[in-house]
């Protein structure tokens, strides 16, 4: 049966001579793996289309789907959106690399999540055309927006009674925990700015001025927060290379 979804290009990779395997993330099925045949061969009236399944790609697809297969099939596919910025600008291209591979290491199952969905398109939209300040710091605002997603909202307000963030635990807490899983004192208190801002008003998250240091201390204790939460989680390679981006 033949399916209208849009997706989100997470990998790819080489399959034989002109065809390639193809893991996208989709609004109807979550993450699905396909064969796309053809796509590195070009003719008179049809160019090379591997560049559509580049990672962070948005796509329109139509997709053969068959629930007890681990390969799917590719019917039709276009932009569902065309990047003006992401793909020559080296900031707007790490975020979207950052993007694509907490997905890869969070959707363990191949679970719809379409409220993630709707989040990460969203998020790589704006990536694409949002100001330098709400770049720099959507990564931390789409990670905390993810985790409360998958069912790990951090839970409490950030202040003078409560001033701790228990990472192990994903409450604010009065008193300092007993192992070293905590953000304390600026981190703390600008990832509770961040967290009360709803998704809806995701434009605004350029507004929380966060400086070098916190932001790089932030993301570092939430690839924690997550490595604490979700089975092997790993560590996310593109950190490291966001990391240095977001501090040049």
């Amino acid at each position: 049966m033949v399916f209208t979804t849009n997706g989100i290009v997470l990998r790819t990779t080489r399959y034989g001579e002109t065809s390639i395997i193809t893991q996208i993330y989709t609004e109807l099925f979550g993450i699905q793996s396909y064969i796309v045949k053809g796509v590195h061969q070009s003719t008179r009236r049809k160019p090379v289309q591997a560049v559509y399944f580049q990672p962070g790609a948005i796509l329109a697809l139509e997709v053969y789907h068959h629930q007890q297969k681990q390969l799917q099939f590719i019917k039709e596919f276009s932009w569902s959106y065309i990047y003006h910025n992401v793909l020559n600008d080296v900031k707007r291209h790490t975020v979207t690399s950052y993007i694509v591979e907490l997905l890869q290491h969070s959707l363990q199952q191949p679970e719809a999540h379409v409220e993630l969905f709707y989040l990460t398109r969203q998020a790589l939209q704006l990536t694409d055309t949002g100001n330098d300040l709400l770049v720099a710091n959507l990564p931390i605002y789409f990670t905390l927006q993810a985790a409360a997603i998958l069912g790990f909202q951090i839970q409490g307000q950030y202040n003078a009674a409560t001033p701790w963030l228990d990472l192990q635990e994903g409450f604010y807490v009065t008193r300092q925990p007993n192992h070293d899983y905590f953000m304390e004192n600026e981190t703390a208190k600008a990832t509770a700015a961040l967290l009360q801002i709803m998704p809806k008003q995701i434009e605004t998250i350029g507004e929380v001025v966060l400086n070098q240091s916190t932001r790089r201390a932030i993301l570092q204790a939430l690839q924690l927060y997550l490595s604490l939460h979700i089975p092997e989680f790993g560590k996310l390679k593109s950190l490291d290379i966001l990391q240095e981006i977001l501090s040049a």
